[in-house]
This record gives C-alpha cells, sequence and structure tokens, in this order.
C-alpha cells in the first residue's frame, strides 16, 4: 500500500524535464505551485481535456507547441506516437491500459507507464454496493411506483438483506478490495479470486495506491481464496454459491468474455447478481441477455457495455432486472486530488529513482 507524505524537501533531478498535465479538469494552481517548489527546475504545462461543452478536446487538436520537448506525461487517451516521442514516463489517469497495447510508446521499454489503479477505489466500490442494495430492496420498482402515485402492498415484492450472503470478486485488486470492505461491513463473506496464488501474508498484501482508511490493504477480508488462469479455474471461482459476483479485473484477451453461456449456467445455482464495473468486453452481451430474460441469475449492474455509448436500440437496454449505467461509478469531485496524490508519489520517486508505484506490467497488460 503506497499513500502521499508531504516533503518540503526540494528536489532538482527533473530540471530538464517538462510535464504535461492532460487532464478533464481545470488547472488546479495551488498543486503546480506547489510541484515546481519542490522539484526545481521542472517545468509544467496543463491542458484541461474537457471543453466548457463537455466535449472532448483530442491530442493532436493542441498547438504543436504545448507538445513541444514533453518529457512526463498525465493522460488517458493514447496521443499519436509523433507527439510523445521524448515521453520517457506516463501517468495514466486510469486504472486499466487496454486503450494502449500496440502503441509504440507503450511498446518502448525505455517509457515508464504507470496507472492510477487505487484512486477509483472508494466511488466505483460505493456504485457496487448502491446498485446491490438498490437490487435486494427493489428501490427501482418503488421509484417506477413514485411516477404513477401507487402505494404498493408490503407484500408485493420480496426484499433480502445482504447478511450472510457471499459475495465473489474476481480481480481481488483495490477496487476489489474495497468492494470487500464494504461487503463485509454488511456482514457478508467474501470470496477473492486473482490471476497469481496468494498463498502467504505477504502476498496477499495490496502494493498499489491506496486512499487511507479504504480498502484491505492486508489482504485479511476473503475467507477463501481462489487463483488460476483457465476458464477452468474461473468455472470453479463461479461454482462457490456466490450470491453477488463484482467483475474488477483487467480487460485482455486472456479476460475477454470471461463470463458467457457456460459461466451463466454455473452461476444459475444461486441465481448470482452480477455487477461490473470493469470493461464491458468481459462479458458476452448476448450471453447475458438470455441470462436475465430466462432468470439464470436474478439480475445484473453494468457502468460499462460493449460496445460504449451502448445504442438506443440495443436489447440489452429492454432485458429485465438490469441496471446500466454511462460508465460513470468512476467519478466523485475527490478524483482529481487523488489523480494529483498519486502523479505527485511517481514524481517523487522518479527524482530520488525509487520503484515507481502502480507501474503496468506490458506482458499482462494490467
Amino acid at each position: 500500500m503506497s499513500t502521499v507524505e508531504e516533503s518540503e524537501r526540494e528536489i532538482d533531478s527533473l530540471s530538464n524535464d517538462i510535464l504535461l498535465v492532460f487532464v478533464p479538469f481545470p488547472e488546479k494552481q495551488e498543486w503546480v505551485e506547489r510541484i515546481i517548489k519542490r522539484f526545481t527546475g521542472l517545468r509544467i504545462r496543463w491542458v484541461n481535456s474537457v471543453r466548457e461543452n463537455r466535449t472532448i478536446v483530442r491530442a493532436d487538436e493542441l498547438p504543436a507547441e504545448v507538445w513541444n520537448g514533453v518529457t512526463l506525461l498525465s493522460t488517458f487517451m493514447p496521443p499519436p506516437a509523433e507527439l510523445v516521442h521524448n515521453v520517457r514516463y506516463v501517468q495514466l489517469t486510469s486504472a486499466g491500459v487496454d486503450r494502449w497495447p500496440g502503441h509504440p510508446k507503450y511498446q518502448d521499454e525505455n517509457a515508464i507507464f504507470c496507472t492510477s489503479n487505487g484512486v477509483h477505489a472508494p466511488q466505483i466500490a460505493e456504485w457496487v454496493i448502491g446498485a446491490w442494495l438498490s437490487h435486494q430492496h427493489n428501490f427501482l420498482r418503488y421509484a417506477t411506483n413514485m411516477g404513477t402515485g401507487h402505494w404498493e402492498s408490503p407484500f408485493a415484492a420480496r426484499a433480502q438483506d445482504s447478511t450472510g450472503l457471499r459475495i465473489g470478486i474476481l480481480g481481488y485488486g483495490a477496487i476489489g478490495r474495497q468492494c470487500a470492505r464494504l461487503a463485509n461491513a454488511l456482514g457478508m463473506e467474501v470470496y477473492a479470486y486473482t490471476r497469481s496464488e496468494r498463498a502467504t501474508p505477504a502476498s496477499r498484501k495490496d502494493d498499489s495506491f491506496c486512499v487511507p482508511g479504504t480498502g484491505d490493504p492486508d489482504g485479511v477480508l476473503p475467507t477463501k481464496w481462489f487463483h488460476g488462469t483457465t476458464r477452468g479455474d474461473v468455472n470453479n471461482f463461479l461454482a462457490q454459491g456466490l450470491d453477488l459476483l463484482v467483475v474488477s479485473l483487467p480487460l485482455t484477451a486472456e479476460t475477454r468474455h470471461i463470463l458467457s453461456q457456460e459461466q451463466f449456467e454455473i452461476l444459475a445455482k444461486k441465481k448470482t447478481f452480477v455487477a461490473n464495473i470493469a470493461r464491458g468486453g468481459h462479458i458476452d452481451q448476448d450471453a447475458l441477455i438470455q441470462a436475465l430474460e430466462t432468470g439464470l441469475i436474478r439480475g445484473a449492474a453494468l457502468d460499462v457495455t460493449d460496445p460504449e455509448p451502448l445504442p438506443a436500440d440495443h436489447p440489452l437496454w429492454r432485458a429485465p432486472n438490469v441496471l446500466i449505467t454511462p460508465h460513470v461509478s468512476w467519478m466523485t469531485d475527490s478524483l482529481w486530488n487523488r489523480l494529483l496524490d498519486v502523479l505527485e508519489l511517481n514524481l517523487e520517486k522518479l527524482a530520488t529513482g525509487q520503484p515507481l508505484i502502480n507501474v503496468v506490467n506490458r506482458k499482462l497488460h494490467y
């Protein structure tokens, strides 16, 4: 677990660098002034990637002088390769890198790529648990009744609290750990799934950025751990009688359509509720629609779809017992300061020769 610690020490080893902060929020002058003071000689350029009318500014729309000499970059979308020729460190504002494989800079072994894993965990975990509670207590049903002024009999619908139920977290990273923390507070049993084995207490610790007071830094919340790289391994995990399944793993060739018809048939044993806050490509949506329509699962909450935006005539909109939001679970007013916390922490590590946090493994792409 890594957090930001304030330091007054001035550092001059970034004096030959130019940092471009190309992010979807206005310049935070106080942060810029503090960074310039801490890292003597570092030059900072800041561009808001969202216009006043909420449209996105593309990297190739910026004047050439904005990109000239840039060696350090904080951004989300990959810019054209010719604009980032001199960049040696990329701090992504996302937790995933699925937009970058194949980009020449991503393939440059001399460039360091880091994610912002950890900054999205509190708000996304709240989205997951909020969607779960909404389903379990029929909030959408009652919201619909409000539109017609209908006071329904309390015996018209079933409700179920979470105590004693089981949550399975497919991808026990920063987001998964915060989901576990909230679920544990509700009295749920936590099962965790990771790609590699976590057999020792040391291996279960979280080495990513962590908002203080959140997550599961020591990996003590799961009562059972599962791991593997095959569909058989995943299927074994899904067969553990899960009431709630959270999909929170990176999208790679290995994990695309990790949930399809076979997996939904396994989940049918407990009519698992499925929450996907990772990427739409993790789920075969035709299989998901069929699972919802036939009652194999009790419901689903989707903050991500495939494609995005989801076309207005897509049948997923009309599937029963599904909540769809337009990829917004990451949103919170607190996000921007957290992103800058990670950037500042890694600038210090870069300047002092320490290992950076959230460094991307470019073989596994996370």
